[in-house]
C-alpha cells in the first residue's frame, strides 16, 4: 500500500520541479514509510511513497519499463497479477521483478486503456507513455483506493492519493465549496464526485482519465458499473455453492503477501466468514484482532472469542474506554475533509492493534452493500411494497399529512417510528431512501443556515445525486436501486474512506475480500428473496455460512462499531458543542445562524433532544475548515 502523486502539463511541456513533487509525496509519508521516489520528464512528474508488501527488494517506484518508454506509480494490490503476468509472457513481455506493479506497466503496453479490464484488485495508478505523450490514470471498480485531482492555473493537472498531496502544491487555490458542505451535512461525508476544496475532484470508482499533451480535455471515462438488471436462473442450492466458491477464491487471493498478515474480527457475520475461510486456506493459525469497549452494551468481544476459539486463531483484543475522543484531532489530520462517521475512532484503534503484529489485514467490508445487509435495505424493501399498491397521488397528501402531525419518536426502534415511516412513504422511493440514509434533511439544514448561505446555494439539494443515481440505476426494483446508490456513494464515500485513512495512518494495508468485483456482480444477479427474507438481509450469505459458523453468530442482531457521542456532548465535549455557535470557524465563515446552532447544542446538553449526530458533524466541519482554510 502506498501513496501516489503527480503533475501533468496539458499544454506546453513545462519542466516539473522534482522538489515540488517530492513535497507532495512526502505529505503522505504515513502511507509509505518504507521508501520514496520521484521521476520527471518534460511536462510530467510522478511521485511515490512505498509501504512494501510484495517483492520487497524489486518493487520500488516510480517504475520504468525496460526500454524506459513507460513509467508507473501505483497504490494498491492486483490479486490476479500472477495470472495476468503469465498471459503477458505468452505475448512476449519479459519481467525483471516479481511485483504486481510491473504487471500493470506491461498490461498498459499490451492493451492500452483496456488494461483495467484485465485487473482484479484495489488500485489507483498512473502510467505515462513517452510514445504517445499520454498519462493514463485509473481507479479500481469499487473505489477501494482513493484518487484526488485538480486542474490548476499553470495549465497542469495535479493528482494524489490524498487531498493533502494536492494542498502541498502552491498553485492550488484554497476555496471552500458550499455545495460540498450541503452534501456533507446531508450524508456525513463528502461524496466521491466532489471535494470540500472547490475545483478538486475525486476520480469516481470504475473510471479512468486519459490525458494527452496538447489536448485540454480532462474527462473521466467509466469502464465498469454494477448491473442489477438481470436475475440468475440457477436454483438456490446452486447459487449457494457458487457463492462459497467465489468467497474462497476471493479470500485466498488476498492472502498473497511477503509480510505478516491477519484479519479484523468483530464477531459479526462478515468478518467471521472471512476468518473462517482464511483458516481453511492457511496452514498456520490466522492472526486476528478485536476491539472491545468498557461499556457492556457496546462490546462484541465475546462473539469474536467464539469465532477465534472455533478456528483456533492467534487472537488478541484490546479494550478501549468509551470516552476515546482524544483521537478527534488525529482523525481530522488524516481525513483532511470533514468526516462524521464516529466509528472512525474504533476503526483507527483496531488498525493500531493489528499493526502491532501484521502489515496486511483482511476486513469484512462490502457484504452489507452487496447482499442487502443493512436494516435500511429491509425497511426500504418493505416500504416499496406499499408504494407499489398506493399511488403517489394518494400517498403524498394523505401520508404526508399524517406524518407531519404524528409525534416524533427518534428514541424508538425504526419500525415504531411511525412519523419517519409515514413521511418516507409520502415521497418517491428515491427521495425516501435518500432521507433514510442521510443525517439531516433539507429542512433541518435550512433551519441552521444563514440567509446568505441559503441564497448562495440557490436551491441546490445535497441529496440530488443519490436520487438521480437511484432513478437512473440499471435495476429492476427499489431494493436494487437502493443497493446501487449505496455502492456508488455510501461505500466509497464513507466505508472505504474510513478504512483507507485509518489503516494508512498506521502503515497497515487493509484488504477487502467481500468486495471482489466478481462477487459483487454475482450478488447483483441474486433474486430479491435470496437477499432479503423474513425481515433479514444477507439471506444467502448467512445460509451458505451455516456450515462454518454457529447460529448465534449468523443470526444475532447487527451491531457494528458504536460510539457514545450523545453522552460525550452532555459531558466532556459539552463546551465544544456550545463553542460551535460562537468563536468557531463555523461562526466566522458566515454560513450558519449562530442562534440556531446554539439552540441545537443547548437542547442536546439539557436532554431535550438527541442532536448528537448533527453536533458531531458540525464539530468535524469546524475543525476541517480551520485545517484546510485557516478560518
Amino acid at each position: 500500500m502506498c501513496g501516489i502523486t503527480g503533475i501533468f502539463h496539458l499544454g506546453t511541456a513545462k519542466p516539473v520541479d522534482p522538489a515540488r513533487l517530492r513535497k507532495m509525496a512526502d505529505s503522505m509519508i504515513h502511507r509509505g514509510p518504507d521508501g520514496s521516489g520521484v521521476w520527471t520528464a518534460p511536462g510530467v512528474g510522478l511521485g511515490h511513497r512505498r509501504l512494501s508488501i510484495i517483492d520487497l527488494e524489486g518493487g520500488a517506484q516510480p517504475m520504468l519499463s525496460a526500454d524506459k518508454a513507460q513509467v508507473i506509480v501505483f497504490n494498491g494490490m492486483i490479486y490476479n497479477f500472477r495470472e495476468v503476468r503469465a498471459e503477458l509472457e505468452t505475448c512476449g513481455h519479459q519481467f525483471s521483478t516479481n511485483s504486481d506493479t510491473e504487471v500493470i506497466l506491461y498490461a498498459w503496453r499490451q492493451w492500452g486503456v483496456d488494461c483495467v479490464r484485465h485487473l482484479n484488485g484495489m488500485f489507483a495508478f498512473a502510467v505515462f507513455d513517452h510514445r504517445t505523450k499520454q498519462l493514463f490514470v485509473a481507479r479500481d471498480r469499487l473505489g477501494v483506493k482513493p484518487l484526488f485531482y485538480a486542474e490548476i492555473s499553470d495549465g497542469s493537472v495535479i493528482f494524489g492519493s490524498e487531498l493533502k498531496a494536492l494542498l502541498a502544491h502552491p498553485l492550488l487555490r484554497r476555496e471552500p465549496s458550499i455545495r460540498a458542505v450541503d452534501e456533507y451535512l446531508a450524508f456525513g461525508y463528502v461524496p466521491d464526485h466532489i471535494s470540500l476544496v472547490k475545483g478538486v475532484k475525486k476520480l469516481s470508482a470504475g473510471h479512468y482519465l486519459l490525458l494527452e499533451q496538447g489536448k485540454a480535455q480532462v474527462t473521466p471515462i467509466q469502464y465498469w458499473d454494477m448491473d442489477f438488471s438481470e436475475r440468475s436462473k440457477a436454483s438456490a442450492s446452486e447459487l449457494e455453492e457458487e457463492l462459497i466458491s467465489l468467497l474462497k477464491q476471493s479470500v485466498s487471493s488476498r492472502m498473497i503477501s511477503d509480510v505478516p498478515f491477519g484479519a479484523f474480527l468483530s464477531g459479526g457475520v462478515d468478518s467471521s466468514a472471512v476468518v473462517a475461510l482464511m483458516s481453511e486456506h492457511s496452514r498456520q493459525p490466522v492472526n486476528t484482532c478485536s476491539i472491545g469497549f468498557d461499556q457492556a452494551s457496546l462490546d462484541e468481544t465475546n462473539y469474536a472469542k467464539i469465532v477465534a476459539n472455533r478456528f483456533r486463531t492467534d487472537h488478541r483484543e484490546h479494550i478501549v474506554g468509551a470516552d476515546d475522543f482524544d483521537l478527534i484531532d488525529t482523525l481530522v489530520d488524516h481525513f483532511d475533509e470533514p468526516f462524521a462517521d464516529a466509528s472512525a475512532l474504533p476503526t483507527y484503534r483496531v488498525c493500531q492493534l493489528a499493526r502491532e503484529n501484521v502489515t496486511v489485514a483482511l476486513s469484512g467490508d462490502g457484504a452489507d452493500e452487496a447482499m442487502a445487509g443493512y436494516r435500511r435495505h429491509v425497511f426500504h424493501h418493505a416500504e416499496e411494497r406499499v408504494r407499489r399498491f398506493m399511488p403517489q397521488s394518494l400517498r403524498g397528501p394523505v401520508l404526508g399529512w399524517l406524518g407531519n402531525i404524528y409525534p416524533k419518536a427518534d428514541w424508538a426502534p425504526r419500525p415504531l417510528r411511525a412519523k419517519s415511516t409515514l413521511l418516507s412513504l409520502s415521497r418517491s422511493g428515491a427521495e425516501g431512501y435518500a432521507e433514510a440514509v442521510g443525517v439531516t434533511t433539507p429542512a433541518q439544514r435550512n433551519g441552521i443556515y444563514s440567509d446568505a448561505m441559503i441564497g448562495n446555494l440557490d436551491g441546490y439539494l445535497g441529496e440530488a445525486r443519490m436520487i438521480a443515481l437511484m432513478n437512473n440505476a440499471p435495476a429492476r426494483n427499489g431494493l436494487d436501486q437502493a443497493q446501487y446508490a449505496d455502492m456508488k456513494m455510501w461505500l466509497p464515500g464513507d466505508i472505504l474512506t474510513k478504512v483507507d485513512r485509518t489503516s494508512m495512518a498506521v502503515g497497515l494495508e487493509a484488504r477487502e475480500p467481500l468486495l471482489d468485483y466478481k462477487l459483487m456482480e454475482f450478488a447483483a444477479r441474486l433474486p430479491v428473496n435470496l437477499r432479503v427474507r423474513r425481515g433479514q438481509g444477507k439471506y444467502l450469505l448467512k445460509k451458505s455460512m451455516e456450515r462454518y459458523l454457529p447460529q448465534d453468530i449468523l443470526y444475532r442482531p447487527k451491531m457494528g462499531f458504536v460510539t457514545p457521542i450523545a453522552k460525550w456532548f452532555r459531558g466532556p465535549l459539552a463546551e465544544q458543542a456550545r463553542a460551535i455557535s460562537r468563536s468557531s470557524a463555523l461562526d466566522r465563515i458566515g454560513w450558519f445562524d449562530a442562534s440556531a446552532l446554539s439552540k441545537v447544542a443547548d437542547d442536546h446538553i439539557d436532554g431535550k433532544a438527541d442532536n448528537s449526530r448533527l453536533l458531531w458533524q458540525m464539530l468535524m466541519l469546524d475543525k476541517s475548515l480551520k485545517k484546510l482554510f485557516g478560518v
